[in-house]
């Protein structure tokens, strides 16, 4: 019996201490316990006691992990069934249903979405840490080379590598400046095209255009040459590439949600990722090998892919800093199809917007010829029509909490850029395509460099996008210089302008923008 009175009053002590180990009131609790088991007769009441404490620990920890609010779902899916074509707007929906942080569970996984400024700094900033890495998933592994590139890879030694690098030689601010005349002889060549265009009495077909200049800028400082010398099929081919890949690697996969599943390929999602992913391993191989062969031609001018190169070993090893030839060819991946259609998508969207209110476009050209300033309709692009609806979704490393909810380990993280910039709360009139908001008062410092959470296209913290700077640059130079050169009207069969989204990792417009263009400026403007 005296075994039994110890034991249970060590156990007294154990549950006290872990139930609340920062009050002194155990002490005095334990105290009296141990008083209590030197009597055979108390005995039950320890047992008792001891229930007790369980039931209090058991209370103050269910009370610690309140998860946030959010829809109950189905058995086993989840939520995975209301999320329809366009989650960015589903969960925006919810959101004003269940609160700024909402919890959903998806297949077997626990989601949380941030809806409002201040949870997106909770989750970006404060917890940054906590959430740095990706969650696994269909387009890591079959497109993004099982998560050997940047977007994808974990927060580490060889992301970290990966990203230094392509700041330094390509995405960083003096690099970007670095390779202005790069952009100076693509823009030529843009103009003199739709210049062309017009003397024919041609629609230009803006993302076409678009995609190809773009990728010809990034091909000259990766590559030292032009994708695409000449705009046709395979230049349209690559853009309707790097369209199916943003638009599938945005897809809410079952097998992603559902590991058991996977397999089954219910969507056929993954199919179509791999046969995606075997066409662009062919173009990636094929300019890799061409550069390797050319090295001699470029004598003492390295270029982006040389400077990686020089980091390139078969063999791997933890302590220094090496590449393999997958990680190259997903970093090349990364650079040419982020590089082009997320910038590309914003100054579609903005000449759309423009279209559709021409008062603005006429304004803009205006001040334009008066001081060149674009800034303004860039930024409500941004706001309106964010290029990642969806920021790229991160996982916790850890619990923690937020707003007073406890998160677990593991859950997905997705921050509703598009809910933010279309928030009442938050923007006055946020629907209307209104530049002018960035013109004064408050919003006139909000910059989308991720500091100034009311405005995040590129992401925020440790995982922002890396092509941010060289993204704001482009879009400002190439949107302005479009702007100034022409005038852009709809073709006459165009009645309401179709401003339908495609959901995706970027967001597309349904209906590509087709417009005719009239020079604005001296016929020698437009000669290259």
């Amino acid at each position: 019996m005296d075994k039994w009175n110890q034991l249970l009053s060590l156990f007294g002590k154990c549950w006290w201490q872990r139930a609340l180990p920062n009050s002194t009131h155990h002490h005095v609790m334990y105290i009296s316990l141990s008083q209590a088991s030197n009597s055979p007769h108390l005995t039950l009441y320890n047992f008792i006691f001891l229930v007790t404490l369980l039931s209090i620990r058991t209370v103050l920890k269910r009370r610690d992990r309140k998860l946030p609010p959010g829809p109950r779902g189905w058995p086993v899916v989840g939520a995975l069934p209301m999320m329809g074509s366009m989650p960015h707007v589903t969960l925006a929906n919810m959101a004003k249903k269940y609160g700024s942080v909402m919890y959903l569970k998806m297949g077997t996984n626990n989601m949380v979405v941030a809806s409002t400024p201040a949870a997106a700094r909770a989750f970006l900033k404060t917890l940054d840490q906590n959430f740095s890495n990706r969650p696994p998933n269909a387009g890591a592994t079959h497109l993004a080379y099982d998560a050997q590139d940047m977007v994808f890879a974990d927060y580490g030694s060889r992301w970290k590598l990966l990203r230094k690098l392509s700041n330094l030689h390509m995405l960083g601010g003096k690099a970007v400046e670095e390779w202005s005349k790069v952009r100076d002889e693509e823009m030529v060549q843009m103009i003199g095209t739709l210049y062309e265009c017009s003397k024919k009495g041609e629609a230009v077909v803006v993302p076409e255009i678009l995609t190809y200049s773009m990728a010809n800028m990034i091909g000259k400082v990766i590559l030292s040459r032009r994708v695409f010398e000449t705009k046709g099929s395979e230049s349209n081919e690559f853009k309707d590439m790097v369209v199916e890949l943003m638009t599938v690697a945005g897809y809410f996969n079952i097998g992603d949600f559902i590991p058991f599943l996977a397999k089954l390929d219910l969507q056929g999602i993954e199919r179509g990722m791999k046969q995606l992913h075997k066409k662009f391993d062919r173009l990636l191989t094929k300019m890799i090998q061409e550069h390797v062969a050319s090295k001699h031609k470029r004598n003492d001018k390295p270029d982006f892919l040389d400077m990686v190169m020089a980091h390139y070993g078969e063999q791997q090893d933890a302590h220094h800093d090496k590449l393999s030839l997958i990680n190259i060819k997903a970093l090349l991946l990364n650079l040419f199809t982020a590089g082009t259609d997320t910038s590309s998508s914003i100054i579609e969207w903005s000449l759309a917007e423009m279209l559709k209110n021409p008062s603005i476009m006429k304004k803009a050209q205006e001040e334009m010829d008066q001081v060149i300033g674009r800034e303004p309709i860039c930024k409500e692009t941004y706001r309106k029509h964010p290029s990642t609806p969806l920021n790229l979704p991160r996982i916790s490393n850890q619990p923690c909490q937020v707003n007073g909810f406890y998160i677990p380990k593991n859950t997905r993280l997705s921050v509703n850029i598009w809910a933010i910039g279309r928030d009442p709360q938050v923007w006055e009139r946020p629907l209307e395509f209104k530049p002018e908001r960035f013109l004064s008062g408050k919003n006139k410092m909000i910059e989308p460099r991720g500091n100034d959470f009311e405005l995040i296209p590129f992401g925020a913290g440790r995982r922002i996008c890396a092509g941010t700077r060289m993204g704001i640059v482009l879009v400002h130079y190439i949107l302005g210089t479009l702007l100034h050169s022409f005038d852009w009207k709809l073709p006459h069969e165009v009645g309401d302008l179709n401003m339908e989204e495609t959901f995706g990792l970027a967001l597309q417009k349904k209906v590509p923008l087709a417009a005719f263009v009239t020079p604005r400026l001296n016929p020698i403007a437009y000669i290259p």
